[in-house]
């Protein structure tokens, strides 16, 4: 039986697409084994967000050929999709297959097992219509299942080069997320998120439906108990949406919206398609409509042109929204981007002081966050073990504050009552209720 390994950077799409393929290579009698182990195929899923991604993506090629010298080293994904004959010049490579045609990855590898030396299976992707269906029955993870729903982004901020990795919006048809959800119901599946390259686009290249459209369907599915979003824009949170959601006792009250500035003259540089105000505005909307909910964001630090004035302005507008945790991280120069053409880029040592203050901020806010709900009882679905705690187990509640407590392995997977005691800057200790 021949051996695969896979290896995955990137984001929660790149993670399902490489759980689709482990599945395809199951189905074609491939064993699949840990990535440092001997393996006759080793498939690399990259990711091409930043330059630091491109070289992390490099490194694992590399590391997987000296693993077995006569293996076959497939790169896939983003960064094979933006730059296909700078990886396929790299030595340990066979074969190269951007962000269409994965679930052709067998087939053609069988072409290489036979003699071929290199393929360069990259497609023009800004000409691409149709959503690749790939499919997931079965997770690693066994308690939150990841669906694609959708594919793409036409939206083209300044800093971002995956509008070019991944093309225009295209929407998976909704029977297929139907279908794929009652599959992982059936499977043992409590929580299913729903992902994509920019999910809040979902429904507007196919006709009579939409993201709201999509949550009210999988909603109706029986043994689902928890649907959770991706990442979404402001721009969707509309006071008919926040009207209708609030009606779904199954939608996690847990939102990740994206803001990268607290300034609007840096959002209008980043060619966001939105003001702060604007941006409040929605996050309102969800506060008083949905009891519990969490606001979550990412925000990027050192952007080209951001003064210290305009950085002040974000830091005043992050401390008023007061998010339940934000993901913060350095504005990184990325050739084939508008953003690094910019004059004004900030020095790395700026970018640094800056990070450093508003990662300082997340965790205070954080912790505010947590403290609210010491003393409540809330359901907690676990999903592992804590390491280096023996016998203490970690999950999330529905409105994504992680929870740690005593437990046994055998609980992973369950939704059960905890009563949340002690809250830090990262988790809650609580302790389950019988």
């Amino acid at each position: 039986m021949k051996k695969v390994a896979l290896f995955t950077l990137g984001c929660k799409v790149n993670q399902y697409e490489t759980e689709a393929i482990t599945e395809m290579f199951k189905k074609n009698g491939y064993e699949v084994v840990d990535f440092e182990e001997f393996a006759d195929v080793y498939v690399i899923n990259t990711c091409t967000v930043t330059n630091l991604s491109d070289r992390k993506s490099r490194q694992m090629i590399r590391r997987a050929k000296k693993n077995n010298k006569s293996s076959v080293i497939v790169a896939v994904g983003c960064y094979a999709q933006v730059s296909p004959d700078e990886v396929l010049g790299i030595p340990e490579v066979n074969l190269v297959i951007g962000t269409k045609d994965k679930g052709k990855i067998v087939e053609n590898i069988n072409l290489l097992l036979k003699g071929q030396d290199k393929l360069n299976l990259v497609q023009d992707i800004m000409k691409t219509r149709e959503f690749e269906e790939l499919g997931v029955e079965v997770y690693k993870e066994r308690t939150r299942a990841f669906i694609k729903i959708q594919d793409g982004c036409s939206q083209f901020c300044s800093y971002c080069i995956i509008p070019y990795a991944r093309g225009p919006i295209r929407s998976r048809p909704a029977e297929y997320v139907l279908d794929e959800v009652k599959k992982l119901v059936l499977n043992g599946y409590k929580e299913i998120v729903l992902t994509g390259i920019h999910i809040a686009s979902y429904g507007k290249d196919i006709k009579n439906t939409s993201l709201l459209d999509i949550i009210k369907n999988v909603h109706e599915i029986e043994g689902v108990e928890r649907i959770r979003l991706g990442s979404i824009e402001p721009t969707i949170i509309t006071r008919d949406f926040v009207n209708e959601i609030s009606k779904l006792d199954k939608l996690c009250p847990h939102f990740h919206i994206s803001l990268q500035s607290g300034c609007d003259s840096t959002l209008k540089r980043m060619n966001r398609k939105y003001t702060t105000e604007e941006y409040r505005a929605s996050v309102e909307l969800l506060r008083e409509n949905i009891e519990d909910v969490s606001i979550t964001t990412d925000i990027m630090v050192g952007f080209p042109g951001e003064t210290n004035m305009e950085f002040d302005e974000t830091v005043r507008f992050l401390d008023e929204i007061s998010f339940a945790a934000m993901h913060v991280f350095k504005y990184s120069q990325r050739k084939g981007t508008p953003a690094a053409d910019l004059t004004g880029q900030v020095s790395p040592q700026k970018k640094d002081e800056r990070s450093n203050v508003l990662i300082e901020l997340s965790a205070r806010k954080t912790k505010e966050f947590n403290k609210r709900y010491e003393g409540r009882t809330m359901e907690v679905l676990f999903e592992q073990d804590v390491k280096g705690e023996k016998g203490v187990i970690e999950g999330l509640t529905s409105n994504y504050i992680k929870v740690l407590c005593k437990g046994e392995s055998g609980f992973n997977g369950q939704v059960l009552k905890v009563k949340l005691n002690e809250a830090t800057e990262d988790y809650i200790r609580g302790h389950i209720e019988n």
